[in-house]
C-alpha cells in the first residue's frame, strides 16, 4: 500500500480550478488508482462549505468568496498557508470518516510537535489548536468512500483576513500561525516534515490491516 501513495507539489494555485481537478480525479479513479496527497498554497480566497452560511462572512473586503463542496462553514486561504489535499480511498484503507479526521488531526499534531508546539484536536470542532487558538482547519468531502479536500495549516500567512469572518462558523475564534511561535519557518519546510509523517501514518494503516 505504501508505494501507492503519490505526493504532488502544485505551488500557488487557484482554488476553484484545484477543486475541479479533485472532483475529476475522484470521479475517474477506480479501485486500483493510487491515493494521492496534493501540497499547495492558494491565492487569497474565502471558501464557504456546502452548508456554509454567508452570515459568517462579516466583511470580505476585496477578497473573493467562493462556494466549496467540502463540509464546514467559512475559512480563509492565502499564500504562506500550507494546504494538503488527501485524495484517499477510505474503504480500501479500512477507515471511516471519523477515524480519518482523527488521523489528519494527529498528522498535524505530530508535525507541530517537531517545532515545539503543543497542539491538540477537538472532537466537537474538528481542527488543531494551540493555547486555545486554531492553527489548522480541516474540511473534507467524501464521495463513495473516497476523500478530497483536507487540511490548511497556518505557517507564515497573514492572519488578518480571519478577522473578516467567523472562522469555521465560530464567533471570536482565535487563529494562530507557526510564525508567532517559530522563527524562520516556511510552508515549504513544513511540507517536507509533514510528508514524512503522512508516509509513516499511511504505512501504519497498512500494517494494521495485516
Amino acid at each position: 500500500m505504501l508505494d501507492q501513495l503519490i505526493f504532488k507539489d502544485l505551488g500557488l494555485v487557484d482554488y476553484l480550478e484545484t477543486q475541479k481537478a479533485m472532483q475529476d480525479f475522484t470521479d475517474q479513479r477506480d479501485d486500483d488508482t493510487p491515493d494521492e496527497c496534493w501540497f499547495l498554497e492558494h491565492h487569497p480566497v474565502f471558501t464557504l462549505g456546502q452548508a456554509g452560511k454567508e452570515e459568517h462572512i462579516l466583511n470580505a473586503h476585496d477578497i473573493p468568496v467562493v462556494r466549496s463542496d467540502r463540509g464546514g462553514q467559512v475559512t480563509y486561504h492565502g499564500p504562506g498557508q500550507l494546504v494538503v489535499y488527501f485524495l484517499w480511498d477510505l474503504k480500501r484503507l479500512g477507515l471511516n470518516t471519523r477515524q480519518f479526521v482523527m488521523l489528519l488531526e494527529n498528522i498535524v499534531i505530530d508535525t507541530c510537535k517537531q517545532y515545539g508546539l503543543d497542539c491538540y484536536g477537538d472532537r466537537e470542532a474538528p481542527g488543531v489548536y494551540c493555547e486555545g487558538a486554531k492553527i489548522a482547519s480541516i474540511g473534507l468531502r467524501v464521495r463513495k468512500h473516497r476523500t478530497y479536500h483536507g487540511i490548511a495549516l497556518n505557517i507564515n500567512n497573514d492572519l488578518t483576513p480571519f478577522q473578516y469572518i467567523n472562522p469555521c462558523g465560530y464567533v471570536n475564534q482565535k487563529m494562530m500561525s507557526f510564525k508567532s511561535k517559530v522563527s524562520q519557518v516556511s510552508a515549504l519546510k513544513v511540507s517536507e516534515n509533514i510528508k514524512e509523517i503522512i508516509l509513516k501514518s499511511y504505512l501504519s494503516i497498512d500494517l494494521q490491516k495485516g
